[in-house]
């Protein structure tokens, strides 16, 4: 097992006995509720749900088939059990939280479920990651809000990726996007540019939760807000002075956090987890494309999509080195076989861009130019077919054949093609 994974699902299970421990509690806990956020008299704070609603909508929930009914729990035990997950990232509760929180468990059961089975296999890439760039692991929960796990996300706005880059923020970040590639899907370069730019946020805040509000509408708006709030620098402190969404953001944040967690709990999907096969990512400098991969190695060309997602037209160029991830039983045989690989229709699949192109020439003959073999014939007043033919040394069937003529008439003005 991959020991990413393994640290995953040990920190899962060691979260839902902390839960489970709460839930002994429950007769003893007052149905206590906490008060909503105060809002100012000349002012109605709005939150736009519309980031959850975006994303929640494009989970996959086919494979999850149970019906869940979610009885609701009182403030107190949702608030203890957002303080038992060991995070830096502060979890408070509130009845913003609340609501998103109700949103994952009670309305979208399903497509939690199938959240947490990606969790499975995008985590232990979060976790890497955030672990080496000294980071918290719970911003691993960031591109739950933003892509529902789904790497090849796209938004009305032009963003894309797990972490829902925009084409100038990537490019900013180092990824390279283009016709044919477009690395914002790359799962491991996305989440490595991902940590230096929320590193970037937090080393001007001082503080994750306006790091992760700056992430949503910039650091602009945020230090506005700052302003506006005589100075303060907290999230809630300058909740009314944000965009409507980016209210929404941090509670959605700290909802996605919960409910992954405590899914089990709430009696979500009890089906055992998918787990996604081992992978390896290896380098190559060579021009393919994955469908030669996947008929010589036999893997499915949906199964290398899923796992080289940033490869837009199923083309790796080349010519630099690119990473191309396998399943770990197939990365010896790929080595092994790379010859017969390139080789495999590669003229239809690689080599069908024409490197050279020869420029249209004029011709000796008055009204005639050629171009990669063929000669253009433009016809004049009093050309006849036979003609024509004596010109250029054919026959006037060969004319007519090749230009699907049924008849001798010609028009002047029109073109004839002479194959000669």
């Amino acid at each position: 097992m991959n020991k990413y994974l393994f640290t995953i699902l040990c920190l899962l299970a060691a979260l839902t006995v902390s839960a489970q421990r709460l839930d002994s509690l429950n007769t003893t806990v007052a149905n206590d509720t906490i008060a909503p956020i105060q809002q100012d008299s000349d002012q109605v704070l709005v939150v736009d749900t519309a980031i959850f609603d975006n994303t929640i909508a494009t989970v996959d929930t086919e494979t999850c088939t149970r019906d869940t009914s979610v009885a609701e729990l009182p403030d107190s035990i949702y608030k203890a059990r957002l303080q038992a997950l060991p995070f830096i990232v502060e979890m408070p509760y509130n009845s913003v939280v609340r609501a998103f929180i109700l949103r994952y468990i009670q309305r979208s059961p399903k497509q939690l479920a199938r959240i947490q089975r990606k969790a499975a296999y995008y985590f232990p890439i979060f976790y890497d990651a955030l672990g080496r760039n000294g980071l918290p692991y719970e911003l691993c929960y960031l591109p739950v809000i933003e892509s529902a796990l789904n790497p090849q996300a796209h938004s009305r706005a032009g963003a894309a990726g797990l972490w829902q880059f925009m084409p100038s923020t990537g490019r900013l970040y180092g990824l390279e996007i283009n016709s044919l590639v477009d690395e914002r899907m790359d799962p491991i370069k996305s989440t490595e540019a991902a940590c230096v730019f929320l590193k970037s946020l937090y080393n001007m805040f001082g503080d994750w939760t306006l790091a992760l509000a700056a992430y949503n509408c910039g650091p602009g708006n945020v230090n506005k807000a700052i302003h506006r709030a005589d100075g303060k620098k907290d999230f809630w402190s300058i909740y009314p002075f944000l965009p409507a969404e980016t209210r929404g953001y941090v509670p959605i944040f700290i909802a996605a956090a919960y409910s992954i967690n405590y899914a089990d709990l709430h009696g979500i999907c009890p089906e055992a987890i998918e787990m996604s096969e081992q992978t390896d990512t290896i380098q190559t400098n060579v021009r393919q494309h994955l469908l030669q991969i996947s008929e010589i190695l036999g893997i499915e060309l949906d199964e290398l999509r899923r796992l080289n997602p940033q490869y837009a037209k199923d083309v790796i160029p080349g010519g630099k080195t690119y990473s191309l991830c396998l399943p770990s039983d197939r990365v010896t045989d790929y080595i092994d076989q790379q010859e017969v690989i390139l080789g495999y229709r590669a003229d239809e699949l690689i080599n069908n861009r024409r490197a050279e192109i020869d420029l249209a020439q004029q011709t000796s003959l008055s009204g005639g130019y050629s171009v990669n073999g063929v000669t253009y014939y433009k016809i004049k007043n009093g050309d006849t077919l036979g003609g024509i033919a004596q010109k250029f040394h054919c026959t006037v069937s060969q004319i007519k054949q090749w230009n699907g003529l049924k008849s001798d008439n010609i028009r002047a003005g029109s073109t004839l093609k002479i194959k000669k």
